[in-house]
């Protein structure tokens, strides 16, 4: 990994009231609308568990799902472009590569398959540990994979050299490369938030006990800049955090009565911040 220049560009309750509802003229059951999309892709046999859209044109999509199948498609008319064969588990992670050259995705199973967009052709394979999260560097042909033995891996690809970045021994959870591509957040099944430094290798800053969460991190995110990190947790809390100083500097804390384990919290707008 020495040569990668990571600088580089770019059940119901019932109606309190008692009220019963009819069914409105063009609606599906009662609690369906019409169907007013201009595109449907429906190759899929089974639940569609990730999407993800290309960066660099937005005119192409990679879905994955229950069916242990990853397909590539056309956003304008819903064309197959080429089918991601081979995985033999669920696809929860597919996404395409800063420059939308590449595709990668991943399986429970921890399979990971890259393909070259334009030929079609596989052109990297991977069996890591029982996959948590997937995503690519925003910069450079880089892939990041977190997995239940609580590594994190990072892949040079095609060519396949390799760093891990030992976590706690529990899930690494969720994670994010920060924008200047330098860095990457992990959050841990433990609540334990880590920071670390690409090149070296070694965490930066580590947040545990009071200043981690108190269950598993279920999501983080960033600003534009990569100054202020945001985690979400299973504990109701999501807290800010500085990228640069490691400490906590504002924490919210949902009601009781919210779910917990929500994958975001409404009305926040990270890249704002």
């Amino acid at each position: 990994m020495e040569d990668v220049d990571f600088e580089e560009e770019e059940e119901e309750e019932g109606n309190e009231e008692g009220w019963v509802l009819e069914p409105q003229e063009g609606v599906v059951g009662s609690m369906e609308g019409p169907d007013d999309s201009e595109v449907t892709f429906a190759l899929h046999s089974a639940s569609v568990f990730c999407v993800s859209l290309d960066p660099k044109t937005n005119t192409l999509a990679v879905t994955g799902g229950e069916d242990d199948k990853a397909f590539v498609w056309r956003l304008s008319d819903g064309e197959l472009l080429f089918e991601c064969a081979g995985h033999k588990d669920s696809v929860t992670c597919a996404g395409f590569s800063h420059d939308s050259t590449l595709v990668a995705t991943g399986d429970m199973s921890g399979l990971l398959k890259v393909w070259q967009v334009d030929t079609k052709e596989e052109v990297w394979s991977f069996e890591a540990g029982d996959l948590e999260w997937m995503e690519w560097h925003p910069r450079a042909p880089v892939l990041l994979a977190g997995t239940a033995d609580g590594n994190t891996w990072m892949w040079k690809v095609p060519n396949g050299d390799c760093k891990t970045f030992q976590g706690p021994n529990c899930p690494a959870t969720c994670g994010r490369v920060l924008p200047d591509g330098k860095r990457a957040v992990v959050g841990y099944e433990d609540g334990t938030i880590r920071i670390w430094d690409l090149k070296q290798g070694s965490p930066i800053h580590v947040l545990k006990g009071t200043e981690g969460h108190q269950g598993p991190l279920t999501c983080v995110a960033t600003n534009q800049d990569g100054s202020l990190i945001l985690t979400g947790s299973v504990d109701c809390q999501a807290k800010l955090v500085s990228a640069t100083t490691g400490k906590v500097i504002f924490m919210v804390r949902s009601s009781a009565q919210d779910a917990p384990g929500s994958c975001w919290l409404p009305g926040w707008d990270v890249g704002h911040l």
